[in-house]
């Protein structure tokens, strides 16, 4: 009787101490990001400037922030009701900060949809149509980034293309081949995945990781599942044009929020910098972010953003509008991910102990 609660005490403590470390390396990399940019490219100078904090500048951030994570929130709210499953909005923007702390503690941001996933099936929503929404959500932001990165790139004077494309355009192609082509096969082949994934746990039960009614319950999970995911494809591009063009429509106004934020703050710092050209140079940020090996491409995003605002900012202003841009951006729902997520730990251990 004393063992069960004990043993969930445990589990709970185990989970906090992974979380935790997990954070640790993220704060750990952003770290050695920021010093690098301080060191490299913001010449050692930074000046906090009191114009970020102008009443209007406030109000012009709150609001913009505000699009942002609904803006996030209703392009997976829209992908599910495609796939007929409306859940309550509250809900919804939970997991949008819950997405927004894994993503950014977890390598590629894989973690970010694996939580949502596991979230969505506690709401009743099967893996199979959670899986396809956070897939489709991924899908739409992915393929609007990649259409208007390498156009933006070709199209600007301002950053010495040829220099640019003659180092890492051919590193950039390949990077981008593989990450379309995997998400098409993902996508559209996704029956594709089941000989290797099935190959692999044929792997695991000669090893004899797997006993032998585990590997066939897992074998034929497998291939519903992935059956199941293809489907939901299917029903998504088949179901209620107005839900799918929602979806997008919701997908590039929080792709265009997102790449609002460093314009916003160049002027509330009264650079004469066109707002497209910032909104571009955080569009190619991002683009590069989704090839960074790090966590939530924490140390990597930093440089990426410094180096190109690097020839059109004071050095002091610089280090500042990365950190800005960083902590609305990123660190702010992080925060209030973690928030939510600590409570929900907590329930589960009460829960546990009960």
């Amino acid at each position: 009787m004393d063992g069960k609660p004990q043993q969930s005490s445990q589990n709970t403590r185990g989970r906090h101490w992974r979380l935790w470390l997990m954070v640790a390396g993220f704060v750990a990399i952003t770290s050695l990001g920021l010093l690098s940019v301080y060191h490299l490219f913001a010449e050692q100078s930074l000046r906090f400037d009191a114009r970020l904090l102008q009443p209007p500048i406030i109000i012009l951030t709150s609001l913009l922030l505000l699009l942002y994570f609904c803006a996030d929130g209703l392009r997976l709210y829209y992908c599910l009701k495609a796939l007929g499953y409306p859940l309550p909005l509250p809900l919804i923007f939970k997991l949008v900060f819950i997405n927004l702390f894994f993503s950014n503690i977890t390598p590629m941001a894989t973690g970010g949809g694996l939580a949502q996933v596991w979230y969505l099936q506690r709401a009743g929503v099967p893996i199979s149509r959670a899986s396809a929404a956070t897939g489709i959500r991924t899908l739409l932001a992915v393929v609007m980034i990649f259409s208007l990165a390498p156009a933006y790139l070709l199209l600007q004077d301002q950053f010495d293309q040829q220099s640019l494309i003659n180092k890492f355009g051919p590193a950039l192609a390949v990077f981008t081949l593989i990450y379309i082509v995997g998400l098409l096969i993902v996508v559209l082949r996704s029956r594709w995945l089941i000989a290797p994934a099935s190959s692999a746990l044929h792997q695991f039960r000669r090893r004899q990781w797997l006993s032998k009614s585990r590997h066939q319950r897992l074998q034929f999970s497998l291939r519903r599942g992935i059956l199941r995911f293809s489907r939901s494809f299917v029903d998504f591009a088949q179901g209620r044009r107005s839900d799918a063009a929602l979806a997008v429509f919701w997908t590039a106004v929080f792709l265009l929020s997102l790449f609002s934020i460093p314009a916003l703050l160049i002027y509330a710092l009264d650079y004469s910098i066109p707002y497209l050209n910032s909104v571009g140079i955080a569009l190619l940020t991002t683009f590069v972010m989704y090839f960074a090996p790090t966590p939530g491409a924490s140390g990597i995003s930093e440089g990426v953003l410094a180096g190109f605002f690097q020839n059109l900012l004071t050095p002091e202003h610089l280090i500042l509008v990365v950190i800005a841009w960083r902590f609305l951006s990123i660190y702010l729902g992080m925060l209030i991910g973690l928030v939510l997520l600590q409570k929900e730990l907590g329930k589960g251990g009460r829960h546990g102990a009960s």
